[in-house]
């Protein structure tokens, strides 16, 4: 950093060559691609029917978060970047940049989190969650996310970042008990709440998977035993297709073509979740009553696919940045040089833009909006 720049936008000509253009252009690229890309997300979610579930509203509120720093903190970064890293405007626009950076980042973790909260409930307590509109459990997680963010951030609002000596020259963060403060509530504590939630979600979930195709199985065969006693035509061989296939996504045509009109699968199998049966005098009956589990839908398991991804992205991302921050204010001895910091604050910023291309990618529903509303600007 030239030694010779203050916060005055006084400079000489010499300086010119200091100017970091390769920053100012990707800046600007990424930018374009953050608003772009979380827009549509936000349209799709609006606008198409079969996306608006409640991991989407979750994944919804992550969008703005990412949206909003596009429009909010990148640009003045990018500005500074661009000047190799000096800060040229006053102290107070630098203290609202640094407000809006730690909200809208720990907005983006929060949400994250919440998502996992959310579909922690879905698998585990089903009966109790509310699948096809946002219900007040997920109303209070939403604003929790963005209450707990703006908190986190409030100390830099109230003048935390006022020190004396301060170097005109820099925006960062100047207290360091508040550096470790706000990392450690922005992140190593969400972080592995985060990734135990999602491991007994996705615990759950298999299980629940097993329980259902056992269950199928065994109507399939309790079917064929009762053919077998009957001059019945034969039931194709087990396991039909829909064994293979995800069961979420089978449709009751399909559960017809293996039944029979003698041998009927039950209505309550057909309505609701898989049903075990008897057939006593040859007769179908159901079973004893069994306490009702409710059905995950095969949107809702592609969406729970997704969020691996998105938060396996958000840490790798992340995680440099968070890591080098807190290092920088616990070790005064560390020598962590500017171009580091740099690349870490980049990195992090570039998690912004994943996000819609990880939809996009791995997501049916939202790659086939993208694809059409694209098709159709162009």
């Amino acid at each position: 950093m030239p030694p010779n720049l203050t916060a005055s936008n006084e400079t000489d000509p010499s300086q010119n060559s200091h100017y970091n253009f390769p920053a100012l252009i990707f800046g600007i690229l990424l930018i374009v691609i953050i608003i772009c890309g979380n827009l549509l997300v936000c349209l799709s979610v609006w606008t198409e029917k079969a996306l608006k579930t409640t991991t989407n509203y979750f994944i919804v509120s992550l969008a703005v978060a990412d949206l909003l720093l596009a429009v909010l903190v990148l640009p003045l970064f990018v500005y500074a970047e661009f000047q190799g890293g000096v800060w040229s405007l006053n102290a107070v626009l630098c203290d609202a940049l640094m407000t809006l950076d730690v909200m809208l980042c720990t907005a983006s973790i929060f949400n994250l989190c919440a998502i996992s909260v959310d579909r922690f409930i879905a698998v585990s307590i089903p009966l109790n969650y509310n699948r096809r509109h946002v219900d007040q459990r997920q109303i209070i997680l939403l604003s929790a996310t963005w209450i707990f963010a703006l908190a986190v951030a409030s100390p830099v609002i109230f003048g935390i970042n006022k020190v004396h000596n301060r170097d005109p020259t820099l925006c960062k963060l100047e207290d360091n008990n508040y550096i470790i403060y706000s990392s450690v509530c922005s992140f190593f504590i969400p972080c592995p709440i985060m990734v135990v939630l999602y491991f007994g979600m996705f615990r759950g979930l298999r299980k629940w998977e097993e329980a259902r195709k056992a269950k199928l199985k065994n109507s399939m065969q309790a079917c064929r035993k009762y053919h077998s006693g009957h001059s019945l035509p034969p039931l194709p061989p087990l396991p039909p297709p829909i064994i293979e296939r995800d069961l979420a996504d089978v449709k009751l045509e399909e559960l017809s073509r293996y039944s029979h009109p003698d041998c009927p699968f039950p209505k309550e199998y057909k309505r609701d979740s898989i049903q075990t049966v008897a057939f006593p005098d040859g007769k179908y009956c159901q079973a004893a009553p069994k306490k009702k589990r409710a059905k995950i839908n095969g949107r809702e398991r592609k969406a729970m696919k997704v969020l691996p991804i998105v938060v396996g992205a958000f840490l790798f991302c992340w995680t440099p940045f968070f890591v080098v921050h807190i290092t920088r204010a616990l070790c005064d001895a560390c020598d962590i040089s500017p171009q580091l910091m740099s690349i870490v604050t980049w990195l992090g910023y570039v998690n912004s833009a994943l996000n819609p291309i990880i939809y996009t990618v791995f997501n049916t529903e939202f790659r086939n909006f993208f694809h059409k509303f694209l098709h159709s600007c162009c």
